[in-house]
């Protein structure tokens, strides 16, 4: 359907603040759309190869490369990219009015649905644009005297441990690093690991929920109880499970939580979230200007100036692209794709795994290496001879490809990634 200018205008005075909540992009025969084609539909309980075929021609993921790198940032499925390219094109009819008196009144009603999926309350959620944004928010804005502790670990993200570092330069806190041997199928084992740096002068830990270097999920809810046991802040990067592994944010009883929503949940490039516990918002200073930087409301956080209203109301349909699917579901199938795949790699004579096999340690990611082999020449044979795009990943004890599939991803992908790596290591 294609509304002209004038009638497009007619469109969105009529429409009001149900503009961006409907998404627009089911309105459109161009955005494929699970949710009204019978065909799809009708496998939605289905498991097999049509339902994820399904899937996958709802992406414009190119043929000739074999993306294998989606923990790094995911494509969007079409319906996603059509509503983000429509809002952007009503924001340049008129970019103060559509932005700010049109599409910035679907703000409240994404938050409800933000909420919603995160199993948490409305006023608990801020929409900013990545977990990095999110994290240093509360990094940067908790009340941390000179002499303070903060516990966070080796693997964690190198933004988060450079904003801590920061703090620990300029302000004299303390930082006290876990070390894990990774990876582990021992959770015990990583809660005393983060519980034997509890001190009296312990006033947060920083928790990375799934690790990105390998995929390790770490029990966050039980070092968390633990921790809040001592009244230590808790602080949760979710950047890598949020839309990835079936949870909801207050399973992990964390003070604080930040995700980027374009990895797992396909969201518009530069879209995030960010989760504060309701009795914890005025304890954090707004990292950007606010009215009430210490002020009880969310949206302080949100004090952006100028930013993308487009990127930001395509979330909701993202979100609709997720439901559909399903969080269980997805997980169960981002799960299947890295056991089919590794469980072939474990046999291949010359690799090693750095990725736990089992489905309570990991889901999407898993990392594989070639023994005594030097990881550049794996990746660029891997790319130049497959057409295959992953990372290579060199931290601390973990030295492989890290390999990330999408619900999109399939065994035939997988099946070129095993041929390279067994070409690999015979040449």
């Amino acid at each position: 359907m294609y509304i002209s200018g004038m009638n497009r205008r007619n469109f969105l005075h009529q429409m009001g603040l149900a503009v961006p909540a409907v998404g627009l992009a089911a309105m459109t025969p161009e955005a494929f759309s699970l949710k009204t084609c019978p065909e799809i539909s009708e496998l939605q309980t289905a498991e097999g190869d049509d339902f994820w075929n399904g899937i996958k021609s709802s992406f414009t993921v190119s043929p000739n490369i074999i993306n294998l790198n989606n923990g790094g940032v995911s494509p969007q499925p079409l319906q996603v990219q059509n509503a983000h390219i429509r809002f952007y094109q009503y924001s340049n009819e008129a970019p103060s009015y559509y932005m700010w008196r049109i599409l910035d009144q679907g703000r409240e009603s994404l938050r409800a649905q933000l909420a919603k999926i995160a199993g948490c309350d409305t006023e608990e959620i801020a929409i900013n644009r990545n977990a990095t944004e999110g994290l240093n928010s509360v990094i940067f804005g908790l009340n941390l005297a000179k002499g303070d502790e903060v516990i966070l670990g080796k693997y964690d993200y190198p933004n988060m441990m450079n904003a801590w570092k920061q703090r620990e330069k300029r302000e004299g806190i303390i930082l006290k690093w876990v070390e894990l041997d990774l990876p582990s199928e021992n959770p015990q084992a990583i809660i005393d690991a983060y519980i034997a740096q509890f001190s009296d002068r312990t006033k947060v830990i920083h928790l990375t929920h799934m690790i990105n270097w390998n995929g390790q999920i770490l029990p966050v809810k039980e070092i968390a109880r633990k921790a809040k046991a001592r009244g230590i802040e808790v602080i949760v990067d979710a950047a890598h499970s949020f839309g990835h592994i079936d949870f909801k944010i207050p399973d992990l009883e964390c003070d604080y939580l930040a995700t980027s929503l374009h990895k797992w949940l396909c969201a518009p490039f530069g879209s995030g979230l960010l989760y504060v516990r309701k009795e914890k918002i005025s304890k954090v200073w707004a990292l950007l200007s606010s009215p009430e930087p210490d002020g009880s409301d969310i949206r302080k956080f949100e004090s952006l100036g100028t930013r993308s209203f487009a990127s930001e109301m395509a979330i909701g349909t993202a979100i609709d692209f997720h439901e559909m699917i399903g969080a269980k579901r997805k997980a169960d199938r981002l799960t299947d794709l890295r056991l089919y795949w590794m469980r072939e790699a474990a046999g291949i004579k010359g690799l090693k795994l750095y990725t736990s096999m089992n489905p309570d340690y990991s889901c999407a990611i898993g990392v594989v290496g070639a023994e005594g082999r030097e990881l550049s020449d794996l990746d660029q044979f891997l790319f130049n001879k497959k057409g295959i795009h992953a990372v290579a990943i060199n931290i601390e004890k973990i030295t492989g490809m890290r390999i990330t599939p999408h619900v999109y991803t399939s065994f035939s992908d997988l099946d070129r990634l095993l041929e390279g790596l067994s070409d690999f290591v015979r040449s």
